[in-house]
C-alpha cells in the first residue's frame, strides 16, 4: 500500500519542485514503498499521550489557513482508536476560528512537538465537533479549564518528521526534575 502521507501532501506542483531540487527519486520511492502510515499504533499512541500541547491548523472558507496553539495537561489529546484522536476543546478566547472553520472545510492538520527529544509528529485528518458528554474520557480531574466541547479528529495519515532543526527546549517540570528550577518556576541558585 502507497504512503498516504506523500499521497496527500505531494501534489503535482510539490513533485515538480522536487524535481527541480532532486529530490523526486527518493520522495517518489518513499511514496511507493513507505509506511502506509495511515493507522495509529503504538509509537504515535505514546507519543501522543505525553504530549501537555500542540499545533493545529483549519483553513477558513475563504481559504485563509489559521494555526491555533492547543494545551492542557499531559494526555489531553487522546487517541481513541487507531484512527481518531480526540480532545477537549477548552473556553478560552470564544472566538472559535478553528470550530468556525472545519464547519466548511472540516480538513485539519495537527502538529505535535517534543522539543527536549527533537521529535515531531505530523497528522492530517478530518475534525468533527461531538458533545463532550459523549466523551467522559476526556474528563481531566483537577483541570480547572471548562471544556465546551471534543474535538475528533478522524486520522487520514501522519508522518513522523526529521529532527534536524528541531531546537531543544524544557517545560518548568522538565526542567525541575533535573534540579534547575524549583517547582513553581522558581530558579534555584
Amino acid at each position: 500500500m502507497p504512503n498516504r502521507f506523500s499521497e496527500l501532501t505531494f501534489t503535482p506542483s510539490v513533485k515538480e519542485v522536487q524535481r527541480e531540487q532532486g529530490s523526486a527519486r527518493q520522495y517518489d520511492r518513499m511514496q511507493e514503498f513507505g509506511p502506509e502510515n495511515s493507522v495509529l499504533g503504538s509509537a504515535e499512541a505514546e507519543f501522543v499521550a505525553a504530549r501537555d500541547s500542540f499545533y493545529m491548523a483549519t483553513v477558513s472558507e475563504t481559504g485563509w489557513p489559521y494555526v491555533q496553539h492547543r494545551g492542557g495537561p499531559k494526555g489531553f489529546l487522546q487517541v481513541l482508536d487507531e484512527r481518531r484522536l480526540a480532545f477537549p476543546d477548552f473556553r478560552g478566547n470564544r472566538q472559535y476560528i478553528s470550530v468556525g472553520n472545519a464547519i466548511k472545510n472540516d480538513r485539519v492538520a495537527l502538529f505535535l512537538m517534543d522539543y527536549p527529544n527533537q521529535a515531531r509528529l505530523k497528522i492530517l485528518g478530518h475534525l468533527s465537533e461531538e458533545e463532550i458528554s459523549a466523551y467522559p474520557q476526556l474528563k481531566l480531574p483537577g483541570y480547572r479549564a471548562v471544556p465546551e466541547r471534543a474535538l475528533v479528529v478522524q486520522v487520514e495519515a501522519f508522518d513522523w518528521n526529521c529532527p534536524q532543526h528541531i531546537t531543544p527546549r524544557y517545560t518548568v517540570d522538565e526542567l525541575a526534575a533535573a534540579g534547575f528550577v524549583r517547582q513553581g518556576g522558581d530558579k534555584r541558585m
